[in-house]
């Protein structure tokens, strides 16, 4: 989250009815997404990277998406889990801004502006990415859901876990338990959300850093601790 649109988010958080506590609203902390293809690993270094702060003293809250709060781990079944009915696109976007709408004002900025750093497994980018890339729904509609749903509120950074969905595929295969729904999708329904992050590191390369997700996990890990490092001394 840049400083300037964290403090407007801020703002617009305490206009909702929620304020920050006085001796936090000028320690706002950071915040970090995850992002990347099924199977690209990003959920065992967002934990890798958890143990790290813990180690450091580092207050931080763990997330993810959809979900994070009651409501949002309901509509979280909703949207992942397996079913016979189709689910048009255009539900499954409104599902996942819904989540997040509630995920934001519930969890994440009430963390932040206790200043605590905030590491979140998926946020707006991965709406991007699927619905908009993958999907195929105007790109500039998700956009608009995807600031309305967030308030306004960007990551500070954005590590992206790049690889090819045949690798991803072959991880998830590899879990021992079933796919979800989106899991289930085609090689190429992948393919296109790759595309999409990628797309979104070509427009903003200052926030969202492509980490190559195909390395050995722990050279992987060094590459995410190098990151927070240089950004926030971590």
């Amino acid at each position: 989250m840049r400083r300037a649109e964290s403090q407007r988010a801020v703002k617009g958080r305490e206009r909702s009815g929620v304020e920050a506590p006085r001796e936090h609203r000028s320690t706002i902390g950071h915040f970090v997404t995850f992002e990347g293809i099924e199977g690209s690993g990003k959920t065992t270094q967002i934990r890798r990277l958890s143990a790290h702060l813990t180690a450091k003293g580092v207050p931080h809250l763990v997330t993810r998406e959809p979900g994070g709060t009651p409501l949002s781990d309901e509509i979280r079944a909703l949207v992942l889990v397996p079913r016979e009915e189709t689910v048009f696109p255009e539900a499954e976007l409104l599902l996942y801004v819904a989540a997040r709408a509630q995920h934001v004002r519930g969890r994440i900025l009430p963390a932040l502006l206790s200043g605590q750093a905030v590491l979140c497994d998926r946020f707006s980018d991965a709406t991007t990415a699927y619905q908009a890339n993958a999907r195929g729904l105007e790109a500039s509609l998700v956009e608009r859901l995807n600031r309305f749903a967030a308030g306004g509120l960007v990551p500070d950074l954005t590590l992206l876990f790049d690889l090819p969905p045949e690798d991803g595929f072959a991880r998830v295969k590899g879990r021992g338990y079933g796919p979800d729904r989106l899991e289930r999708e085609s090689l190429e329904f992948h393919r296109a959300v790759r595309d999409g992050y990628l797309r979104l590191a070509g427009r903003d390369p200052e926030r969202i850093v492509r980490i190559d997700a195909a390395a050995p996990e722990e050279e992987v890990f060094r590459s995410v601790l190098r990151t927070v490092a240089q950004r926030f001394g971590w």
